[in-house]
């Protein structure tokens, strides 16, 4: 089914970040065995947006960020190797690697959380399918002012924008706020999965023009350590998406637009507007930030 979206115009052009703005309150599954939805207020936007029937991500995309299923593998298994409790997944999106770590860790109890009301029913849908409906809740709100004061295990994945400033601001990416805000809710030697952008060359001004327009917004992966290491995280593995897991996210990403076009035709009133979104997301990536902009995702424990 197809779903009703807002598509925005935003100055950080940058997909994974559309799933990462959420929030969280803790909830247990329901008294009659099965994932439970705590509505709240979703953050508001001064952006003007238009109206369109777009095919949900998840028809093209496994997880709302460049990542393999080889790699999703060994971070789920990183995951279920230690943990004892519940594990909370800060801008879950549907809920896919949540839900696989539940499938590898049976005594586990996950919740999911995230600003997108159609990713959460869906993450409910598939938790149910799977069978893992009485261990997992999903919640849709704020997380910053929201994360529960305990808890035994953590996925961040390109959500560090909900702890820092306004994206329209246009300023740095605050990782250390971010990771401070996990680390606390953290019991010691919790699993992580934090996931975020990096540059992985210099960036040029081609890079920089579609997302924030500054060469500071991202950091390398050697200051991306010191910054986890000064958060109280010991890292054990390191991992970074390659250039085909780009090319499979962004093409994922936009495949709504080519799915929209072939069911209304050129002549539909939105169809100009829909053709200048795709271009312009297919310029800012093969034109602009394509192996430059990397996403680093670092298994850590907390220390």
């Amino acid at each position: 089914m197809a779903e009703t979206v807002e598509l925005a115009t935003t100055p950080r052009n940058l997909p994974f970040n559309l799933a990462g703005q959420a929030g969280l309150r803790i909830g247990e599954g329901s008294a009659g065995g099965g994932p439970q939805v705590f509505p709240s207020q979703p953050t508001s936007s001064t952006d003007r947006y238009m109206q369109l029937d777009l095919e949900p991500f998840y028809l093209d995309l496994s997880f709302m960020a460049p990542l393999s299923e080889a790699r999703a593998t060994r971070l789920v298994e990183f995951l279920s190797a230690t943990l004892a409790g519940t594990i909370v997944d800060v801008g879950c999106g549907w809920g896919e690697l949540l839900i696989r770590v539940l499938e590898a860790t049976p005594d586990a109890k996950g919740v999911g959380i995230d600003l997108d009301l159609g990713s959460i029913e869906h993450a409910m849908s598939l938790a149910r399918e799977r069978g893992v409906e009485e261990r997992a809740s999903f919640i849709m709100g704020d997380a910053k002012d929201q994360l529960p004061s305990v808890s035994q295990g953590a996925i961040c994945i390109g959500a560090s924008q909900i702890w820092g400033p306004p994206v329209e601001a246009n300023l740095p990416l605050d990782y250390r706020s971010a990771l401070t805000a996990v680390r606390n809710m953290l019991d010691r030697g919790s699993p992580v999965i934090y996931g975020e952008g990096i540059w992985t060359a210099s960036p040029t001004p081609e890079a920089i023009a579609p997302l924030a327009g500054r060469y500071d917004e991202y950091v390398d992966l050697p200051e991306l350590l010191d910054i986890a290491g000064g958060c109280g995280f010991s890292v054990m593995q390191v991992h970074q998406a390659t250039l085909d897991e780009w090319d499979e996210f962004e093409s994922g990403f936009s495949a709504r637009y080519a799915r929209w076009l072939k069911a209304n035709g050129p002549d539909h009133t939105d169809a100009s507007e829909v053709r200048a979104r795709a271009e312009k997301q297919s310029n800012a990536y093969f034109r602009g930030y394509r192996g430059v902009l990397g996403m680093a995702y670092l298994a850590m424990l907390a220390t």
